[in-house]
C-alpha cells in the first residue's frame, strides 16, 4: 500500500465514515448492507468506496455465507500510520510523546505489537 493510495481514499468524506464505521465494529465486521444503512448511501455507490478503501489497504472484505463482511485491515492502518511518523521528531521522542498520548487516550484497547527477545524498547 502506498501512503498516496491511503490518504486518498481517505480524502472522501463517505470513504472516510465508512473506514471510521469499520474501524470502531473491529474485527467481526460489518455486512455491506449494514454499512449502507449506516452511511446512507445506495448499495451501488457504496461498492465503488468499499472498492476504493479495500485496494488501498485500509479495510479487506471476508464471506460469511451469502454476506460479505467488511473490516478495517489493522495492518494496512498501522503500515499507514508508520509511514507518516517514521520519521517522527528527529530522534527526539520528547516531541513525540503527546502524540503517544493522544494514541493512549483515545482508549481503542489496541495494543502494539509484541517486542521479540532483546529488542529495545522505545521511549
Amino acid at each position: 500500500m502506498t501512503a498516496i493510495e491511503g490518504l486518498g481514499a481517505l480524502a472522501q468524506s463517505t470513504r472516510l465514515t465508512v473506514f471510521r464505521l469499520l474501524v470502531q465494529a473491529g474485527p467481526d465486521g460489518v455486512p455491506a448492507g449494514t454499512v449502507a444503512e449506516r452511511v446512507g448511501v445506495p448499495a451501488t455507490t457504496l461498492s465503488t468506496h468499499l472498492g476504493i478503501l479495500s485496494r488501498a489497504g485500509l479495510i479487506r472484505p471476508r464471506r460469511d455465507g451469502r454476506s460479505i463482511l467488511y473490516s478495517a485491515d489493522l495492518d494496512g492502518v498501522r503500515a499507514l500510520l508508520s509511514f507518516l511518523v517514521q520519521d517522527c521528531c528527529s530522534g527526539r521522542p520528547e516531541i513525540c510523546a503527546p502524540l503517544m498520548d493522544i494514541i493512549e487516550q483515545a482508549g481503542c484497547g489496541c495494543q502494539p505489537p509484541a517486542r521479540s527477545q532483546g529488542e529495545p524498547a522505545s521511549s
